[in-house]
């Protein structure tokens, strides 16, 4: 006698719900990465082992290549075919690239806040600049680097744009792998004094002043950083072995 089919079961698609804690969730593993890369943590040229962040951060290894083909579109990571995926190292190039982009972009931002920001973005503003000055008072350098990073997204996110805020996030990242990779040791990359002094500017003598000073002020990170060498110069064999 044959016994009677069982009926196919069929897969259920997700609730809006799921999808939306599936999102929140890769955007939380997004960020902490970039907060990693942020502090110096994750420095250039480190792997990133998909089985191992997936088992750190209690998700399959799909949600982790998600997670990683985002930062590799920004440019935070490198993927290399049958090796895997990097934290990127920018080529002297590229850091000369990404500081002309923020010079184009950064007095846009600022023209804008200066238009429309009232006593309580400044007041966030201020404030966020006071927990860079207590961050160096206790010598927590990773957290300096992250939050002087930060003041310039913090500037991006008042404007409001999304699509100047991706940019910003991606130029933000990727300098702080630049300092990391050409800092001249002992100097500081971008001085508290200098957020201030844009913020006050903004407040009390316009957009034009604040420009000027954030120009300068990416003006004097680049010029801490020793970009005067190419990477990975030619070797010449010969000189080295005759």
């Amino acid at each position: 006698m044959l016994s009677e089919k069982e009926p196919s079961r069929t897969r259920q698609p997700r609730s809006p719900g799921q999808t939306l804690g599936t999102i929140e969730k890769l955007d939380a593993i997004y960020e902490r990465i970039l907060t990693a890369v942020m502090e110096h943590r994750l420095i250039p040229g480190t792997k990133l082992v998909e089985e191992k962040l997936a088992g750190v951060f209690g998700v399959n290894r799909t949600r982790i290549r998600e997670v990683l083909a985002r930062l590799a579109y920004e440019g935070v990571v490198t993927t290399i075919p049958n090796r895997g995926a990097f934290i990127a190292s920018p080529t002297v190039e590229e850091a000369r690239h990404i500081f002309q982009a923020r010079r184009i972009l950064e007095p846009a931002l600022i023209r804008s806040l200066a238009d429309q920001a009232g006593a309580e973005e400044f007041r966030r503003l201020h404030a966020h600049v006071a927990e860079e000055r207590a961050a160096r008072e206790r010598d927590d350098k990773r957290t300096v680097i992250r939050l002087s990073g930060e003041f310039h997204l913090l500037i991006a996110e008042m404007v409001g744009s999304p699509p100047l805020i991706k940019l910003m996030r991606e130029l933000a990242s990727l300098t702080c792998l630049i300092i990391l990779l050409y800092d001249s040791p002992h100097v500081p990359a971008c001085p508290n004094h200098e957020h201030t002094d844009i913020i006050e500017a903004m407040e009390k003598k316009g957009p034009d002043a604040a420009i000027a000073l954030m120009l300068g002020h990416l003006d004097h990170i680049e010029a801490t950083l020793d970009l005067s060498v190419p990477n990975d110069p030619e070797v010449d064999l010969e000189a080295i072995f005759s």
